[in-house]
């Protein structure tokens, strides 16, 4: 082997390894995009979880149904409140500001933001008789571990995803993904453990969560449990601004 092979193989070696290591260090700074705490004059509660205090925003209080809401990476969760208001006069909301996010203390990380769903489950849930969850893009993860370890009545999934672990692999294909990443997200492997019955929403042209991985986690669910429906023209960002986006919601937990 001449040298010049040799050198070459050496600096694509060390490319390989640098970039590796900058994706394990640095990869929580890709998976959450902290929001910081906007102004609001809806009732908040504060919830502490060991050294974490945890803000969640309750939109509506006192009715006999709640949605617990758990937003995407990079979204502030009170910007919904109005929407959610108007289209859902007699539920009440409680939207989860992840760790780190919009008020809420502390770093954001798998466990940590399951441990505080739950907590938040589990302080609410005698004050309503159903509860759901609704989950978006980041936030589907989120929805299908509560429902798989508390009774969820309906689940609601916005562009959701098989696993951030499945969605890692296809953008960096050439690293064991499943050895790097710290947060999987498996929604998928929760399944058999969900009650709850379904509807998953996906954006035609979503290209932040191809609409394939939505489809795989669909296909998982028994047929009885989950309905699918695919919002035309949307894109993963605008999902929410399309006429059938709330539409589909309000007649699936109405029915």
């Amino acid at each position: 082997m001449s040298k010049k092979i040799k050198k070459t193989m050496i600096y694509i070696i060390t490319i390989y390894v640098v970039v590796g290591l900058f994706l394990y260090i640095f990869q929580r700074k890709l998976i959450y995009i902290p929001t910081k705490k906007i102004s609001h004059g809806f009732e908040k509660i504060q919830l502490q979880n060991k050294k974490v205090t945890v803000e969640i925003i309750v939109i509506n209080p006192n009715k006999d149904e709640a949605i617990i809401y758990c937003g995407g990476n990079a979204e502030s969760v009170i910007y919904n409140a109005d929407d959610f208001l108007t289209n859902f006069p007699f539920k009440t909301f409680y939207l989860l500001n992840y760790r780190g996010y919009g008020g809420s203390s502390g770093s954001p990380s798998e466990k940590g933001i399951y441990s505080d769903v739950v907590l938040l489950f589990d302080n609410i849930h005698k004050n309503h008789k159903k509860i759901h969850v609704m989950g978006r893009s980041l936030g589907t993860g989120v929805a299908t571990y509560l429902a798989s370890k508390r009774s969820i009545e309906k689940m609601i999934l916005i562009s959701p995803y098989d696993s951030i672990k499945s969605i890692a692999q296809k953008r960096f294909p050439i690293y064991p993904m499943f050895l790097l990443l710290k947060d999987k997200y498996e929604s998928i492997r929760r399944i058999p453990d969900i009650n709850a019955k379904t509807m998953i929403l996906i954006a035609e042209n979503d290209k932040v969560i191809p609409k394939k991985h939505s489809v795989k986690l669909f296909n998982e669910f028994p047929s009885e449990q989950v309905r699918k429906k695919i919002i035309f023209d949307a894109e993963h960002n605008d999902i929410s601004l399309k006429k059938q986006y709330y539409e589909q919601i309000k007649k699936f937990l109405d029915n």
